[in-house]
């Protein structure tokens, strides 16, 4: 949207998400110059072996100990430079996803791999971000409010919302990057050596019997006169409640496409010691678009991307 001229607002509950925001969307074009010497730099961080690394690479298997002492050290580096929000943010982001690149699960941190994956065995390596000029409007922002304070406070034309749905927190499948942003040595639990905050932070958003009603909220607060839900047919709203829920706020349109489940549906269900277990029920689920406004989306341009239309399954 930035790309496309738009002024942008983001907002994300969780510290990495704000974060990768400010890295990629806040952050101009023209600090490309200074975010590319600030990459250079950080590249000359000298290894350390301490906690992050210990509680990562031994005590859990996210990463080798080769790049767990590497992204220590950068990340103490980082700590020691006298940094704006915004290269500082960039600094992380660019580590966060060096990192991504090579750990050793299938996409969220709720587990990891047994043997080391492939990319888990080559060496770390920071790219910058392709910055993106500013828009005409006025420079983006990033938050880090709960949604219905967001909702509350920030104005726009369009807001486009990509909640939970269903009981896993984003916090929960991302917790080493809280971590690596937060750089808090917290307190962890288990064998995924999550933070205690995984436990300790709820949503409503996360509850079947309170993800109705925060919806609700969430879709009265917003002041925006076009509003876009993404929404999984896995998710604790069905279709049908969702569409009811929405059609009391104005004119509904709903789009679909189809989707190959997470990584893991394909690998299977295991026990602990590594033996399959179970059968994976289906392997493909439906993302909803539902387009709550004064809208024509009749051009056929959301088909040429590959959504299809569908009939409303109520009317209001």
């Amino acid at each position: 949207m930035k790309q496309l001229g738009w002024k942008v607002l983001l907002n994300d509950w969780n510290q990495y998400a704000r974060v990768i925001s400010t890295a990629h969307v806040v952050c101009d074009e023209d600090r490309s110059k200074e975010v590319h010497e600030l990459i250079q730099l950080l590249e000359t961080a000298s290894p350390i072996d301490g906690w992050f690394t210990e509680t990562y690479c031994r005590k859990s298997r996210y990463f080798t100990p080769e790049n767990g002492i590497r992204i220590e050290g950068i990340r103490e580096f980082i700590e020691t430079l006298d940094l704006d929000d915004e290269l500082k943010c960039v600094a992380i982001c660019s580590l966060m996803e060096a990192a991504d690149r090579v750990d050793s699960t299938v996409g969220v941190q709720m587990a990891y791999l047994k043997q080391w994956s492939k990319r888990s065995l080559q060496t770390l390596k920071l790219r910058p971000p392709a910055l993106v000029k500013q828009s005409e409007f006025g420079k983006a922002s990033a938050h880090c409010m709960e949604a219905q304070e967001a909702a509350s406070k920030l104005i726009a034309d369009v807001a486009y919302l990509d909640p939970p749905y269903n009981q896993h927190k984003y916090i929960g499948n991302y917790h080493v990057w809280q971590t690596l942003v937060q750089w808090d040595q917290p307190e962890v639990y288990g064998i995924a050596c999550k933070r205690v905050e995984c436990r300790e932070k709820r949503s409503d958003f996360n509850s079947k019997p309170g993800i109705q009603g925060a919806m609700n909220r969430l879709i009265e607060n917003l002041q925006c006169e076009i509003k876009i839900i993404s929404f999984s047919n896995e998710g604790y709203l069905p279709r049908t409640d969702m569409e009811s829920l929405l059609l009391d706020h104005g004119k509904l349109q709903v789009l679909s496409r189809a989707h190959d489940r997470y990584v893991g549906a394909k690998i299977g269900i295991h026990a602990p010691s590594g033996k399959k277990v179970g059968q994976v029920s289906h392997l493909k689920n439906t993302e909803f678009l539902y387009v709550l406004g004064e809208v024509d989306l009749s051009s056929g341009i959301c088909e040429e991307a590959g959504w299809k239309m569908e009939s409303p399954l109520q009317t209001g």
